[in-house]
Parts: C-alpha cells; sequence; structure tokens
C-alpha cells in the first residue's frame, strides 16, 4: 500500500512504533515487518515460507492470528500518549480462507479509541501478485497502560 504524506504517522511516531516492534522477538522469528504506519492503522507483512506453514502448506492460523494482534495493537499505540505502553485485553480471529499468497498482510485499524480501551478491527489479506484475498478478520480490545513506557 502506498503511503501518502496525509495518512502517515509522524517521523517521532513511525520511529516510536518501528523501536517497539523491533523489540518483538515473535515477530522477528516469523520474518514479519511493518509495512504502513499511520494515526491509528498499521499493517505488517508476513512472507510465506515453510517456517511458518501448517502441514497442507498454508501459513498457520498461530501465524495469521500473531500479525492481526500485532498490527491492531500498533493501530492502537499510535494513538496513545509518549509514556504509555500497550496489551491486548482479548481479540476473537475468524479464519474464513485458507492462507495463501506470496505474502499475508495484516491490518490493524482503530474502531473505537478510547482513554483506558481502545478497540480494533483486524483483517488480514493473502497475497499473490496484485490479487489480494481475505482470509481472516477479528476484532481485538487494548488497553493503555498510563505511565509505563514500552521498553
Amino acid at each position: 500500500m502506498d503511503e501518502t504524506t496525509e495518512d502517515q504517522a509522524s517521523p517521532e511516531m513511525r520511529a516510536r512504533i518501528r523501536d517497539s516492534f523491533e523489540r518483538q522477538g515473535l515477530m522477528r522469528h516469523l520474518g514479519a515487518r511493518l509495512t504502513h504506519i499511520a494515526p491509528g492503522r498499521v499493517h505488517i507483512a508476513l512472507p510465506n515460507r515453510p517456517e511458518v506453514s501448517q502441514q497442507h502448506g498454508y501459513v498457520h492460523a498461530g501465524a495469521t492470528s500473531a500479525i492481526a494482534d500485532s498490527a491492531g495493537g500498533y493501530a492502537a499505540f499510535t494513538l496513545f500518549p509518549e509514556h504509555a505502553s500497550v496489551l491486548t485485553v482479548e481479540y476473537k480471529i475468524n479464519l474464513l480462507a485458507p492462507a495463501a499468497g506470496e505474502y499475508l498482510e495484516a491490518v490493524g485499524e482503530v474502531v473505537k479509541p478510547g482513554r483506558t480501551l481502545t478497540v480494533c478491527r483486524l483483517d488480514v489479506f493473502g497475497v499473490q501478485a496484485d490479487r489480494r484475498t481475505l482470509v481472516a478478520t477479528g476484532q481485538q480490545t487494548l488497553i493503555c497502560l498510563a505511565d509505563t513506557p514500552d521498553r
């Protein structure tokens, strides 16, 4: 997805999100990467590799769910105060189609921001060339931990 100036987060916010993301061992282990950071919206891509597959060769539901959870968490985090951190309270995901393609793209988008709790929509697409297929969708609730720096 192309980022325009209007939908980009500030350079400081992008650096804050990238710094936090780089400290996530699971995302690094899976080979996931941030591809878009905007206020209330974050995209994460996961290459389809044998290491993240299930027995039929599709991307495993655990990997699909993990990138959805992180995309929503960082979408919420873009709207939190500077000295706060984020934790997932709960999420639900529906797997709609086999997770196939060159890579998966998780999109987390804030539906309802709040001072304490924030709700996000989660969508995961299988991407093959210029074709995108919705493979999972869900919803998530996150908590803003005020005065708890993200370390």
